[in-house]
């Protein structure tokens, strides 16, 4: 190393060893301060060990929740089931509940502050059954604060904003508001009935969705997937006594949509939605007490007839790389298959550029239309290998003189592409030939 390298690498260890010496002194000072007494602690109890929480408004309900193994629940005013995710929030703010700055060290008129009576009370009872008590008074004069008082100190402080509202909560904005509670990753059958039709989803072997009602068909697994999502995401919008009574006055007098069923390992949960002249939707479920309001979207995709739920494409392989491929077009025929990079016709190898743009053909094929018949003598046949040789797909494919119907082998279904589609194909099928030999470099 030269010396100017050596004066570099010697400069750089000691500004290391100053910030090594610097953040391990900022340590030791940090674990011997103590807490700022200027803004005290008014509850510290560690987060597992909350046991129930109550909050008590001066105007309007209380609210009380209580820890039932290892989920919430709410109590009061009504059992409900409880947002375990929003209840986890205020559990944290509750837990460990900090103030701003203290405004008296013993007041003497609390109702000065708003906090007399207050405007709200919460109570942190412990596994222990200790109860720790905070009341929250009126905003400050500057904005952004609220004047509280521990119950075990004479202090008045004032605490933020933010933090004041992360616990005054209503029972409504606690409750669990899905209005189905299935367990997405567990749902084995899906079943929808609209427009006097049922269509039913399953799971076959590989975990995937299939059609089979009203009958076996093959599904377009992403529509199956968002139709799944919008019954999972799907919420109640109503939240005040008139809402829901306008609710059942809208839902008794509405338009029919859909009837949805899903099952998962706990059992099946059933949901009905109607619409109002208004395109307004309202759900009723039997997991979920009265009717609610929910989104057009669910509406409009509980709507959708067989097709929107079928699978348009003519091969699955999707972006496996298949590993071999047989095609007869009229009296000519072609059987390729994968050596490694390469693809070969028995011994000869092809350009690997031709027969990767008849896959991508193969692989956006898909369905224009499901015709009920017109399906005759084929005289195209494309079968696919793929998956390390454990799929093999057989298309063929009539000619109509108008159209191109495509049939799966194994299935009943027929499936009409776009015609230029599969023109499109043949022509990629022909236009394969040998690789080109490899130019020798000349040696120098």
């Amino acid at each position: 190393m030269r010396p100017r390298g050596l004066i570099i690498a010697a400069a750089l260890l000691l500004v290391l060893g100053g910030l090594v010496w610097w953040s391990n002194k900022s340590k030791d000072e940090g674990a011997g301060k103590a807490a700022d007494p200027s803004k005290p602690i008014l509850v510290a109890i560690p987060q597992d060990q909350v046991s129930r929480i109550e909050v008590k408004r001066a105007a309007g309900e209380t609210t009380v929740l209580e820890r039932k193994g290892a989920a919430w629940e709410i109590t009061a005013p009504t059992p409900l089931r409880a947002d375990q995710d929003a209840v986890a929030s205020m559990v944290a703010t509750a837990a460990s509940l900090q103030s701003e700055q203290i405004v008296e060290e013993k007041a003497v008129n609390l109702g000065e502050f708003g906090l007399v009576p207050p405007a709200v009370e919460v109570t942190i009872t412990d596994k222990a059954g200790k109860a720790h008590k905070v009341t929250f008074g009126d905003e400050t004069p500057t904005g952004g604060s609220f004047f509280a008082r521990a119950s075990e100190s004479p202090r008045v402080v004032t605490v933020a904003s933010f933090t004041k509202q992360s616990l005054d909560k209503t029972a409504e904005d606690l409750r669990d508001k899905r209005l189905l509670t299935f367990d997405q990753d567990k749902l084995s059958r899906v079943e929808v009935t609209a427009k006097g039709r049922a269509i039913e989803f399953g799971k076959n072997n590989q975990n995937e969705w299939q059609i089979l009602k009203p009958q076996p068909l093959r599904a377009d697994t992403g529509a199956v997937e968002e139709l799944v999502r919008r019954l999972k995401d799907a919420r109640m919008e109503t939240a005040t006594e008139d809402d829901r009574k306008k609710a059942a006055a809208s839902f008794a007098s509405g338009t029919p949509v859909a009837t949805a069923r899903v099952t998962d390992a706990s059992g099946t949960q059933e949901m009905t939605l109607r619409a109002d002249k208004d395109k307004n939707y309202w759900a009723k479920t039997s997991v979920t007490e009265g009717v609610h309001k929910t989104s057009a979207d669910l509406g409009e995709s509980l709507s959708k007839g067989l097709d929107g739920y079928r699978n348009k494409k003519l091969f699955d392989f999707g972006w496996s790389e298949p590993s071999k491929i047989d095609i007869r077009d009229g009296t000519a025929t072609h059987s390729w298959h994968k050596a490694g990079e390469n693809w070969l016709d028995g011994a000869k190898k092809l350009d690997a550029s031709a027969v990767n743009a008849v896959i991508d053909k193969m692989r956006d094929l898909a369905a224009a239309s499901f015709p009920q018949s017109g399906f005759t003598t084929p005289s195209l046949e494309v079968s696919v290998t793929s998956n390390e040789g454990k799929r093999t797909e057989k298309v063929q494919f009539a000619n109509t003189g108008k159209a191109w119907i495509g049939k799966r082998e194994g299935e009943p279904a027929l499936y009409e592409p776009d015609p230029n589609a599969v023109e499109e194909l043949r022509k990629a099928i022909g236009a394969v030939t040998a690789a080109k030999p490899a130019v020798a470099t000349p040696k120098r």
